[in-house]
């Protein structure tokens, strides 16, 4: 159990790492593959016991703006669309944002996980000294 954290942001920088390269042909792709990349970047920082927590608070503070910002009008309507159609590629720019919604509420998550375990290393370090 103790290199569980280890393995789930091992998981999520090559996660964010193929994130990043299907937004290649999006249309906006030097938004999101960035966004994906820093995800990737900041996985990897946790991978080697780093959780830089100024950072990491700006970026899930970020993402939940973001999401919040993309969140389509409606999810079910949203869902039944991607359900019928069977088809990944991008219909509407509501099908768009709403993807692009999810995917920083992932990232946000992911991030919170390493904030909370840089948070919890930080108070007992300081509960040791």
């Amino acid at each position: 159990m103790k290199n569980f954290p280890k393995y789930f942001f091992i998981f999520w920088s090559i996660v964010f790492l193929l994130f990043a390269y299907w937004q290649i042909n999006d249309p906006d792709p030097e938004i999101w593959v960035s966004i994906y990349i820093v995800a990737a970047i900041f996985s990897a920082l946790a991978i080697t016991g780093k959780h830089p927590l100024i950072p990491l608070g700006i970026i899930i503070v970020a993402c939940i703006v973001g999401a919040v910002y993309f969140y389509p009008t409606s999810v079910s309507q949203w869902v039944n669309y991607e359900l019928e159609n069977k088809d990944l590629t991008m219909k509407t720019q509501q099908s768009e944002e709403a993807r692009e919604t999810f995917g920083l509420l992932i990232i946000g998550a992911v991030l919170a996980v390493s904030a909370y375990i840089g948070w919890k290393k930080k108070n007992n370090n300081a509960a040791i000294t």
